[in-house]
């Protein structure tokens, strides 16, 4: 998988966390994922599906980090992880691949989004429908970390 393929990922969920969060991350190196745990607490999961390619994208994050974020999209303290964080991380999953989407188009890349999903627990597992190596972007808040991950399988024309 090409960088240019995942940086609208990197933008996207930076744009969102920024606008919808206030909240500054900092994307680490991209690797390649070995294994199916999560390194956090809470994971939204979603596919895009299109022509030229088929994409797994998962979010996960460590409990400080998603608590934050929630509090700051919502204007309150929030200090459980419950309904309302994995609320909040089902929309977050939704609203980067929504942008991911549509920066992908100005490239030429067309997709339909699937319903996002959201697993929680520790030491929960991820498993990305798509035979293909999976990549892992480690980002960084005051409040703690998070780990997006792309699965992509291209079908033709990727680049």
């Amino acid at each position: 998988m090409n960088l240019e393929f995942i940086d609208p990922f990197i933008k996207s969920t930076l744009n969102v966390l920024q606008i919808m969060a206030q909240t500054d991350a900092t994307p680490g190196q991209p690797v390649v994922k070995s294994d199916h745990k999560a390194n956090g607490d809470v994971t939204g999961i979603i596919g895009m599906i299109g022509e030229q390619a088929k994409v797994s994208l998962s979010i996960t994050f460590t409990a400080p980090a998603i608590l934050s974020i929630t509090s700051n999209m919502l204007g309150e303290t929030i200090e459980v992880l419950d309904e309302t964080a994995f609320d909040a991380v089902g929309e977050i999953t939704n609203m980067i691949t929504g942008g991911s989407k549509k920066l992908l188009a100005e490239k030429g890349y067309k997709f339909d989004l699937s319903s996002p999903s959201v697993i929680a627990g520790k030491d929960h597992i991820i498993i990305h429908q798509l035979k293909a190596p999976i990549v892992i972007i480690p980002f960084s808040t005051d409040a703690g970390d998070f780990f997006l991950e792309i699965c992509s399988l291209c079908l033709y024309d990727c680049g």
